[in-house]
C-alpha cells in the first residue's frame, strides 16, 4: 500500500510570517485579516504569526526571502494587490513578483503561499477580499499551512 503524505491541520506548532503590501491598502488589509483568521482557524496562534508590511507588491519577495533565511518561519504567506492600469506596468511587476516568490521559495524550502491579486478593477480586487472564506488571503494563509505541514511530516518519513 502506498504511503500518502497530507498536510492537513492541526498545525498548531507551526510559526508563520505574513508579508503584505500596503499598496492599496483598502485591499490588502482585508487580505490580512483573511490570512489571520485562516490562521487562527488552523490552530495557530497569534504569538506564532509576525506579520511583515511592505510599501508595494514589488518588495515582497525580498521581505519574504529575507523572512524565510531568519529560520524563525515555516510558512510565509504573501498578500498583495495589483490592479492592472493603461500602462505595461502591470505586467511586469506582476511577473517579477511572482518569479521572485518562487525563486524565494526555491532557494529558502520555506513554503510561500501566493496571496497577491492581479484583477482588471478595483471592484474585482474587493471582490476577492471578502469576508468569508473565499478571500484570497484566507486561501493563501490555508495553502501555506497545508504545504508547511506536508514539508514537515515529509522531514520525519
Amino acid at each position: 500500500m502506498a504511503t500518502i503524505i497530507d498536510g492537513v491541520p492541526p498545525a498548531s506548532g507551526l510559526r508563520v510570517a505574513i508579508v503584505v503590501s500596503k499598496y492599496h491598502d483598502f485591499v490588502t488589509e482585508r487580505l490580512e485579516t483573511g490570512a489571520l483568521a485562516a490562521l487562527a482557524d488552523a490552530g495557530i496562534p497569534s504569538g506564532a504569526v509576525t506579520v511583515v508590511r511592505v510599501p508595494g507588491a514589488f518588495e515582497i519577495p525580498v521581505a519574504a526571502g529575507r523572512a524565510a533565511s531568519t529560520g524563525r518561519f515555516d510558512a510565509i504567506v504573501c498578500l498583495g494587490c495589483l490592479i492592472r492600469g493603461a500602462t505595461p506596468h502591470f505586467d511586469y511587476i506582476a511577473s517579477a513578483v511572482s518569479h521572485g516568490l518562487t525563486a524565494a521559495a526555491a532557494a529558502s524550502g520555506v513554503p510561500m503561499a501566493f496571496g497577491v491579486l492581479t484583477t482588471n478593477s478595483v471592484e474585482e480586487a474587493i471582490e476577492r477580499a471578502g469576508e468569508d472564506k473565499s478571500n484570497k488571503g484566507w486561501e493563501a494563509a490555508a495553502a501555506a499551512v497545508e504545504t508547511a505541514t506536508v514539508i514537515a511530516r515529509l522531514r520525519g518519513v
